[in-house]
């Protein structure tokens, strides 16, 4: 009997010790990166934002009029002016979403004073006066840098509008509409590429069926032209909602190549639909909860992805996610309209995982714009008054820059696992890329809300000498910046990270973005 307890005490050792070196080996991450020479650009435009005439992301956001005493030119306000342009935002999607598809664009251009009011019926009910309109956006846009991206009316409008309003921008001279933009004190086209053929088809843009709106694509996309006879137009089709594949399929199908350069995607990380939550005010059930539904995007885009390359093998259409984001419940005493919201560091989480997903998917993924700019679900820039902060969320981005026009850089790695109520999700999101200039770039993200993970990066086949990191981070999950403390969440240098023998050793702190930078 002795001997027999022995033997067991003695197994129980044995398999003790071999769970306590499995699970020391398994502590750590090894990320293989490839250097692929056919691995394609990340494009800076999946960095795209999104402007809806939504509660107060224009008006009292950007536009706060000339008269303001907020400091403005020509009524936008300087300091988001200013964070934007150091966010090198590659386009700005507008002026819908669902207020697209009511939008008359005549009646936002000429002398303010004479414009016509409106009541936006989707968002709040509120009374619009069109003191912004085509000319203030796309002035915006060239004072930013960026590529205008117009979500023009299909569901309410004619193809006589829609192909009056391009000619507007786009024409030289000598037309009407070019003549008429020359009245309104614009003697140069602004010539916009990107132009969304109506938004959200088969919901607030119609309550289509794919086949309908495929043949009605079809119409209005005969007629788009830029006036040069050249390849410039870059004409989006108004896409899927999440999982619809149907749509997608039918859409590939049913509309020749000649005529398409985009599929949007629409998709958004919440709670649940119904029961979304607070900002803020959230448990770690609902932190899980929110992070399935954001990682969920890796499956969207693949399966969207594959719908395509059968009908598209060559990868001349791009799949266009021009809605992503974190949606909970509005601020408590902010119209529900209005959908303004706080942004934690749950929020950083989402927009670090959404973009590695797009980098890695950048062979089709070619544009993508986050819903929205300031004040409006996940923002980068909150107002209030004349106070104006930076969340979180815009501090991903910009930290992610530096993936802008680079080459992807694959990466394969097993990731360890982020439990929760006996369900996992991957711990470890990552992407990498290098750049025209040779540096390599490695963002790094560790969803799990307690533990922290190491991560090993063999950089013997990189031309790489030196590391420096960034850092994106904080003390709780729901820690936020406020107008009263706006620094709160801000990039720090990082520094837990050893290059040893050519292996670079990461320990990713939990709930947080790291940018590796090697040159």
């Amino acid at each position: 009997m002795k001997n027999k307890a022995l033997l067991k005490l003695s197994n129980l050792i044995v398999f003790i010790l071999v769970t306590f070196l499995s699970n020391s080996q398994n502590n750590v991450t090894v990320l293989e990166i490839k250097a692929d020479k056919e691995s394609p650009i990340i494009s800076k435009h999946i960095y795209g934002h999104f402007a809806e005439h939504l509660g107060r992301c224009i008006y009292d956001g950007i536009y706060v009029g000339e008269e303001s005493k907020v400091p403005n030119t020509n009524g936008v306000r300087n300091d988001i002016i200013l964070a934007l342009k150091e966010l090198k935002i590659p386009n700005l999607r507008w002026p819908g979403g669902c207020f697209a598809d009511t939008y008359h664009w005549k009646d936002g251009i000429g002398p303010k004073e004479n414009r016509p009011s409106m009541v936006n019926r989707w968002w709040g009910g509120v009374t619009e006066d069109n003191s912004f309109g085509t000319h203030d956006f796309l002035n915006l846009c060239e004072v930013l840098e960026t590529e205008p991206y117009l979500a023009a009316n299909v569901g309410s409008s004619t193809v006589q509008e829609f192909t009056e309003y391009i000619e507007y921008v786009s024409h030289k001279g000598g037309s009407p509409m070019a003549e008429l933009r020359k009245e309104n004190g614009r003697d140069k086209p602004w010539n916009v590429s990107f132009w969304g053929v109506g938004n959200e088809m088969w919901g607030c843009g119609g309550n289509m069926t794919p086949e309908y709106y495929a043949n009605l694509y079809r119409q209005y996309a005969t007629f788009m032209t830029d006036w040069t006879n050249s390849d410039k137009m870059f004409r989006i089709a108004s896409g899927a909602n999440v999982a619809d594949y149907h749509w997608t399929e039918v859409l590939m199908r049913d509309i020749p190549k000649n005529l398409i350069e985009g599929v949007a995607l629409h998709s958004y990380s919440f709670v649940t639909w119904d029961k979304k939550g607070s900002s803020t005010k959230f448990d770690e059930a609902q932190y899980f909860s929110t992070m399935q539904t954001a990682l969920k995007m890796e499956e969207l885009v693949t399966k969207h992805s594959d719908i395509m390359d059968k009908y598209d093998p060559k990868n001349t259409i791009a799949l266009i996610v021009d809605e992503w984001g974190g949606w909970y419940d509005v601020e408590e005493g902010t119209n529900p309209g209005f959908l303004y919201q706080q942004n934690t560091m749950r929020d950083a989480m989402i927009a670090g995982t959404t973009l590695n997903i797009f980098n890695n998917h950048s062979a089709r993924v070619k544009m993508a714009n986050l819903a929205q700019t300031v004040n409006v679900l996940q923002a980068v820039i909150l107002t209030e008054g004349e106070k104006m902060l930076l969340t979180p969320t815009y501090h991903v981005m910009k930290m992610y820059t530096a993936h802008h026009d680079a080459k992807l850089l694959p990466l394969t790695f097993e990731s360890p696992s982020y439990t929760f109520n006996n369900e996992s999700l991957p711990a470890i999101s990552a992407s990498a890329s290098i750049d025209k200039n040779g540096l390599v770039h490695v963002s790094l993200v560790n969803i799990d809300s307690k533990k922290e993970n190491k991560v090993e990066i063999d950089i013997t086949k990189l031309d790489v000498k030196k590391f420096s990191g960034t850092i994106l981070s904080a003390s709780k999950l729901q820690d936020h910046n406020t107008f009263d403390n706006p620094n709160k969440i801000k990039p720090a240098i990082f520094k837990t990270f050893e290059n040893k023998k050519g292996k670079l050793e990461i320990t990713i702190p939990p709930f947080s973005v790291v940018m590796m930078e090697g040159k």
